[in-house]
């Protein structure tokens, strides 16, 4: 039907309305449908949805843009490359939400900005958009990750999660079984290093910044500690178990199983070490399986879950990204068509087999194609399954940024472990008693 068809037909049935509805809706409907409806279908040009991402991965993302264009001719998928640093495109979003207008339909997130941007009203509730079915075909972690508030507003992409590496090859040498406790780590380490069969026992994040705190959140679960309670907001940082668990990453640099310059290092700088052998234990994320796997140590480490303390679990922090729907996206349904093609597991085998990226659905850690191409999957998901949050809380960044100075106040020893966390716990029950006062004001 072409265009001035469709007219003729549409005054026929306006001109059997009233007349006062006939008034109504050539006044304010017919434009809406004329702009949103009409005009979109006969032009014949596509629906574009836009979302920010990364340099580096806005190029890994064109093979999958491409595949999408050639199924979804209607519906054209604009990347716009933003700068590589996670806190700068985390910025121009925010940037752009302030602003009220923002250019974007697909809101491409890290895990943590999920509250804060939920909290603000950015993001459309997708929590009817799938089963529960469909959601247990993902990582629990990862859903938990993209809720706030009992609402989900983030689709899993690709997954992450700390761990534990160590040389397999050392540890046989000398007789150990891998290390499941803090002390027997301690104790392993200190035996290997005056054997000389490595410089450092153990390497970890420990400069202040988000790094560390994801690693922190690692030891308070293997202490049987926790950060803040989501549901509550009590804060269990000046509790016993977390107190013990800063004296475990103090004692690593005091007994010198980990260099003193730890307390500078981020993630490649504790990668660069291990791979180069001059260390047996190493925190680290799974991109580094890769790139060790081509270094001097290749074939002679594996991965495990973290330790912790006896009694307790091991917890890996959950990393990873996501899709969101912008609240202010004039295209919703077409948004959502992109991300179902963009988490759907064909999509997501794809990209890991690309990239390297984890991803988010169970069934490919022990798919067959992967596990040709990355062996260690079966053992990741293992690690991943016992995934530790960082606090869903809209407050996050500031909770966050009050950890970090008190938590490398301690390792650096400017103050106890039961100083820094007795004034982390403090400042933060200040931090999330005032943001609720001003939550219940604006209520009123």
């Amino acid at each position: 039907m072409s265009f001035i068809n469709f007219l003729k037909k549409l005054k026929i049935y306006i001109q059997k309305i009233p007349r006062l509805f006939r008034v109504f809706i050539i006044l304010f409907i017919f434009p809406l449908i004329v702009k949103f409806v009409v005009l979109p279908a006969f032009s014949g040009q596509p629906i574009t949805i836009t979302v920010l991402i990364n340099a580096l991965e806005a190029a890994q993302w064109q093979p999958l843009v491409e595949e999408f264009q050639q199924q979804h001719p209607n519906i054209r998928l604009q990347i716009i490359e933003g700068p590589n640093a996670t806190d700068q495109v985390e910025d121009l979003y925010t940037s752009s939400f302030l602003l009220g207008n923002s250019p974007y339909d697909l809101v491409y997130m890290d895990i943590i900005w999920t509250p804060k941007f939920a909290a603000a009203g950015w993001l459309l509730d997708l929590s009817d958009r799938l089963s529960s079915e469909e959601l247990d075909q993902f990582l629990q972690g990862d859903v938990r990750g993209g809720m706030y508030q009992e609402k989900l507003y983030r689709i899993p992409f690709r997954s992450d999660a700390g761990m534990l590496y160590y040389r397999q090859d050392l540890l046989e040498q000398a007789g150990y079984d891998p290390p499941e406790t803090f002390a027997e780590l301690i104790r392993i380490s200190q035996d290997l290093q005056q054997q000389n069969l490595a410089d450092w026992g153990y390497v970890w994040q420990g400069r202040q910044y988000e790094g560390l705190a994801a690693m922190f959140v690692e030891i308070l679960r293997g202490s049987g500690a926790f950060w803040i309670n989501p549901k509550t907001l009590e804060v269990g940082l000046d509790l016993p178990e977390a107190i013990n668990g800063v004296d475990f990453l103090v004692s690593t640099i005091t007994k010198g199983i980990s260099p003193p310059g730890v307390t500078t290092y981020g993630e490649d700088e504790t990668r660069r070490l291990f791979q180069s052998g001059r260390a047996v234990f190493l925190r680290n994320w799974p991109y580094v399986f890769a790139l060790a796997s081509d270094s001097p140590v290749a074939g002679k480490f594996n991965i495990k879950p973290m330790v912790h303390a006896p009694g307790e679990s091991s917890g890996a922090c959950q990393g990873g990204w996501g899709l969101g729907i912008a609240s202010t996206s004039q295209h919703p349904e077409e948004a959502w068509q992109v991300i179902q093609f963009l988490s759907s597991e064909e999509t997501q085998r794809k990209y890991t087999l690309i990239t390297g990226y984890v991803p988010s659905r169970r069934s490919l850690f022990n798919d067959p194609e992967i596990v040709a191409k990355y062996s260690h999957y079966p053992q990741l998901l293992e690690v991943i399954e016992n995934s530790a949050l960082r606090p869903p809380i809209a407050q996050y960044a500031q909770a966050s940024d009050i950890l970090q100075r008190y938590l490398s106040a301690a390792l650096t020893q400017r103050m106890s472990s039961e100083q820094a966390m007795k004034a982390a716990a403090e400042e933060t029950r200040r931090l999330l008693s005032v943001n609720s006062q001003q939550s219940s004001v604006s209520r009123f």
